[in-house]
């Protein structure tokens, strides 16, 4: 165990409940490998106001990553809130500068960079997302704000939820939404698109490991496919995306991505992303 002293930087990730974060053993091998003096811990917290004054009053309290359900809550506590983080909604990442409490959200640019390591341009192309929760949210505001999409459509179970999605995404961007139920005609949506991106939680250690709301039959080898659950590495969605021949992108490069632009952000180094990655494998 390395050495922890009056000059170590705390970095913590917030949440209730958080006992299944792998954020800590990520980020402490990140520090480790980058030989700086900063830990990383998490904390079960129901205080959103009064855990965010202790990190103000905490000098040596450096960043930290906010998960469910605190990710609106603590925005109303915080100095400054990135752009994109305000048109999203929500906060998971906060940095303290000189006293200042700044918020931004790395799920949206952390899954971009996953695409672009995979050798995936977005460029022009017609994005299908399979859910309208808060990951999808951050994801989809990235893709038609950054990545140059040529369409979005969005599918889910709560029509509110899909349709407040979608017209939150044309206030803030010129890009083609559509919308619709997740139960009717899906293998025709599938059919008119060229990236697929699960965002429920279809295919999950341990409730639905064998579940899947894509098979192979609905699939061509010219599409990519994209699924956020990181339990297990291959879901089954992405099992019949490779049976297909498709492209697929695991959740865990999600997961990943955003981690190592919050690195960034609370050291100014090069995250080694190799380390962070064998972590979260292990």
């Amino acid at each position: 165990m390395r050495a922890i002293d009056t000059s170590t930087q705390l970095c913590a990730v917030i949440g209730n409940p958080v006992e299944h974060s792998l954020s800590p053993a990520i980020h402490n091998a990140a520090f480790a490998s980058a030989g700086l003096n900063y830990v990383y811990v998490a904390f079960r917290v129901e205080d959103v106001r009064g855990c965010l004054m202790g990190m103000r009053a905490l000098e040596g309290f450096r960043g930290m990553s906010v998960t469910i359900p605190h990710k609106l809550a603590v925005m109303e506590h915080l100095d400054e809130i990135d752009p994109m983080a305000q048109r999203v909604g929500s906060v998971n990442t906060i940095v303290k500068e000189g006293g200042r409490l700044i918020g931004s959200t790395t799920d949206g640019p952390g899954t971009l960079r996953a695409f672009a390591d995979a050798g995936v341009s977005l460029e022009g192309k017609r994005v299908l997302f399979l859910g309208a929760g808060g990951a999808v949210r951050a994801v989809a505001f990235a893709m038609v704000e950054l990545a140059g999409v040529a369409s979005l459509t969005i599918l889910g179970r709560t029509a509110s939820r899909v349709e407040s999605l979608a017209d939150d995404l044309r206030v803030h961007s010129h890009v083609e939404i559509g919308t619709g139920p997740l139960s009717e005609g899906l293998a025709q949506t599938v059919a008119e698109h060229d990236v697929i991106i699960n965002g429920t939680p279809t295919g999950m250690y341990p409730s639905s490991i064998d579940e899947t709301l894509v098979t192979a039959e609905m699939l061509r080898p010219d599409q990519v496919v994209f699924d956020m659950v990181y339990r297990p590495l291959r879901t089954r969605l992405l099992q019949e995306a490779q049976q297909a021949g498709c492209r697929t992108i695991e959740g865990i490069e999600m997961l990943l991505n955003q981690a190592v632009l919050q690195f960034e952000l609370w050291t100014g180094v090069t995250a080694p992303y190799a380390a962070m990655r064998q972590a979260v494998v292990r």
